[in-house]
């Protein structure tokens, strides 16, 4: 699976080498690749689920890649995994995979697929250490929804190199069980608990990072409760350069 992961990618990027990300893209050309949004819960959900779905299947159709969503664990095989460039796990809760689909998943992941993982996508699979690692830190507490800013700390990266160096924005702002750093993981963006009620990370608090896991890449950010988010233009270009830099499309 580690191989074939990463020759899809790899032909993807050969194929879709002169597709530049564009909202006059062609709706009957080729994709340049697909993505997989999985939004499957067994603990919390979230009801801004069907807007996440939506905003990213737009900006496919926007930008020339394709979109499936499900909520379907059995799509966790190697043969289906690999038809995919990237994995979003757009505010899964719970154990949402049973051990063949964490296997399959793993080895995607460091075959060379990519991981975009959304708010409560740090709220899921509290046992599997690997996944752990994988999304950077797990989920500890939040506070009720409220204004903070948000200190953008890497403006080189696709994800937030439109962003200003202070957002200020409305979201459900996560604590965590312990700081991301700790897995090596590359800082794009922090909290300033200053702003907020109910920080308990203190002046270091990352609220979005990337790193790589095996030949993989992987993104998260903890924006993205509230229905509103979706719609914001600020926040989709922020989801959209994470797809496109876990898809290789974007550095």
């Amino acid at each position: 699976m580690k191989h074939t992961a990463h020759f899809w990618v790899a032909g993807a990027l050969l194929l879709g080498a002169c597709v530049a990300p564009s909202s006059q893209h062609n709706a009957d050309a080729q994709p340049a690749f697909r993505v997989l949004v999985f939004s499957r819960t067994l603990g919390y959900r979230h009801d801004s689920i069907p807007e996440g779905i939506a905003a990213i299947k737009a900006l496919g159709a926007e930008h020339g890649f394709a979109v499936t969503a499900t909520e379907d664990p059995t799509y966790f095989q190697p043969d289906t995994l690999a038809q995919f460039a990237v994995v979003v796990f757009l505010n899964t809760s719970g154990d949402v995979l049973d051990t063949l689909a964490q296997e399959a998943f793993k080895a995607y992941i460091e075959g060379g697929g990519g991981y975009v993982g959304v708010h409560a996508a740090s709220d899921t699979e509290y046992d599997w250490p690997w996944y752990g690692q994988l999304v950077g830190a797990y989920f500890e507490s939040h506070p009720h929804i409220q204004e903070a800013v948000v200190r953008v700390v890497d403006r080189t990266h696709p994800s937030t190199q439109h962003l200003p160096e202070a957002w200020a924005r409305t979201d459900e702002w996560y604590n965590f069980h312990a700081n991301p750093r700790l897995h090596n993981v590359h800082v794009l963006a922090v909290l300033d608990e200053t702003t907020y009620e109910g920080g308990k990370m203190g002046e270091d608090h990352p609220i979005a990072w990337y790193h790589t896991v095996g030949e993989g890449r992987a993104w998260y950010t903890a924006m993205g409760h509230t229905k509103e988010s979706y719609a914001e233009p600020l926040f989709r270009q922020h989801l959209l350069g994470g797809i496109l830099w876990a898809a290789r499309r974007a550095d």
